[in-house]
Formats: structure tokens, C-alpha cells, sequence
């Protein structure tokens, strides 16, 4: 069931890529992302809400939350280095780099979280990233 959860997910980040750019045509990135990141805390604390979940915050470790923190702040960067990229280059470009994520992500698992890597792993990383390349710095098709 993850791997479909997965793929929606990636279906869903590729949508959103493709909105972004064509709504940044005239709004600066950062005003973008804020209006993004807006409707983000609304639909999260709405989910929250809904699945009756607000009772477990008071449940949280406090190294869970120095984990969750970082990591909210990490993913605002993210965000709004994403759009200024967006803003300044092709969809079809931007995206395939930023998602050498996936390289930074196998390698970080390995390293902190100590997950094993098979050889299929490290070639079909490697592949990714070859082909993201590929697709970021190939000749722009004609405008």
C-alpha cells in the first residue's frame, strides 16, 4: 500500500510543480510560497482536527519535536529555494534537479538511519540522479 501512497504522492508534487510555475508568472516566489504555505497549515490542522488527533500533541518527546522543528524549517527552505528556482527556469528542468533529493535521501538514511543498501539501491540512485542531470542541463527545446 505505501507505493501507492508514494506514487499519488509523486503524481500529486508533480501537479503542484506545474501550478507553481504558472502562478508565479507575475508574484514574487516568496509571496507564493506564503500563500502556499497558508493553505498548507489549514489543511494539515484541518486533518488533525478531523482524525481527532489534537489530544496527542501533548504526547510528543521533546526530541520528536527538535526532530519535527528542523525538519519544518528544512522544508520551508526547501520551498522557497524551489520556487525562486521555479520562477527563474523551466518546470521541466527545475523539477528533475531538485529531485536529486532522492540520491541525498538513500545516502542520508545510510549514513544516520542506518538502512542498508542493496546494489539495486545504489544503481537505480545513480540512474536518477544521471538522468535528472541529463534533463537539467540539456539544450532548451525552442521557445
Amino acid at each position: 500500500m505505501w507505493i501507492a501512497f508514494a506514487l499519488m504522492a509523486a503524481l500529486v508534487s508533480a501537479t503542484v510543480v506545474t501550478l507553481s510555475k504558472a502562478g508565479i508568472k507575475n508574484v514574487p516566489p516568496s509571496l507564493a510560497f506564503a500563500v502556499q504555505a497558508v493553505l498548507i497549515i489549514i489543511v494539515s490542522w484541518g486533518t488533525v482536527l478531523w482524525q481527532g488527533l489534537l489530544p496527542e500533541i501533548g504526547k510528543i518527546e521533546r526530541r520528536s519535536w527538535i526532530f519535527l522543528v528542523t525538519a519544518g524549517v528544512l522544508t520551508a527552505t526547501s520551498s522557497l529555494l524551489s520556487f525562486r528556482a521555479l520562477s527563474i527556469g523551466d518546470a521541466s528542468r527545475v523539477s528533475p534537479l531538485t529531485n536529486i533529493a532522492l540520491v541525498f535521501s538513500v545516502t542520508l538514511a545510510a549514513v544516520f538511519l542506518k538502512e542498508k543498501l542493496t546494489w539495486q539501491v545504489v544503481l537505480g540512485a545513480v540512474l536518477m540522479a544521471g538522468g535528472a542531470l541529463l534533463i537539467a542541463f540539456a539544450k532548451p527545446a525552442g521557445k
